[in-house]
């Protein structure tokens, strides 16, 4: 395989302000891989001896809890980084990831980590922060949970989707990978009957429109008037 170039990561928010000549000793450490449909990028519980970034795709996050379940907790995006456990002073993935579409990902070794980051300061504070927006997230989702009542929490669950992956087409903007219903519930702490009688309701209305893993919000506005607890005629 050839090398690989330092424009696949120059301009990527967790490394910027890095030097052109440092881009090209990272990204030369770097492996590419393409990880198919429905196919773990890693899994929990492994030993995490490698930390990815997602180049195109999306990537949906599971968590599996003890008594057997599977839980999605978030999607990656391209440009993020993932498997990042040794900034979470782990040894093994606390999560698995799979690929909800056709992916590329570029993945180092994990012995790598701490070398990147005292090495490259602005790498080390970059990544930090979003691992700290990830964690600032799960404490919202948790305050969301005990607070919000469920209407409230699907509409911002799909506002967030849409915020995160939205594409813009001629009837609403698509949330451009395949999420399922269950999908939906597990992200916002409901049941899937509960989640399919909102959908169904809501087109109805006309705010969404939604099919076998598809869902296109036609009304954000009208939505984000229900994540927000407001009276829409108010």
């Amino acid at each position: 395989m050839g090398s690989l170039d330092r424009s696949l990561i120059a301009g990527l928010p967790v490394f910027g302000g890095i030097a052109p000549t440092d881009l090209d000793r990272i990204i030369g450490q770097a492996r590419s891989l393409r990880i198919a449909k429905d196919q773990p990028v890693f899994e929990q519980e492994k030993q995490a001896d490698s930390f990815f970034l997602l180049l195109d795709g999306h990537v949906r996050v599971v968590k599996s809890t003890p008594d057997g379940h599977e839980v999605t907790v978030r999607y990656i995006s391209p440009g993020e980084l993932m498997g990042i456990a040794h900034a979470l002073g782990l040894t093994t993935y606390p999560a698995t990831a799979i690929a909800a579409v056709d992916c590329i990902v570029l993945g180092w070794p994990s012995r790598l980590w701490p070398t990147f980051a005292a090495d490259f300061p602005s790498f080390g504070s970059n990544a930090y922060k979003a691992v700290g927006s990830r964690l600032q997230d799960a404490h919202s989702r948790v305050i969301e949970m005990s607070t919000e009542q469920v209407e409230q929490r699907v509409a911002r669950g799909l506002l967030k989707l849409v915020k995160q992956s939205g594409k813009k087409t001629d009837e609403g903007i698509l949330i451009d990978f395949p999420i399922s219903r269950q999908d939906i519930a597990e992200m916002t702490g409901t049941t899937l009957h509960t989640v399919s009688r909102l959908l169904s309701a809501w087109e109805n209305q006309g705010l969404v429109k939604s099919g076998r893993q598809k869902v296109m919000v036609v009304e954000p506005h009208r939505l984000l008037v229900i994540a927000e607890g407001r009276d829409e005629k108010a």
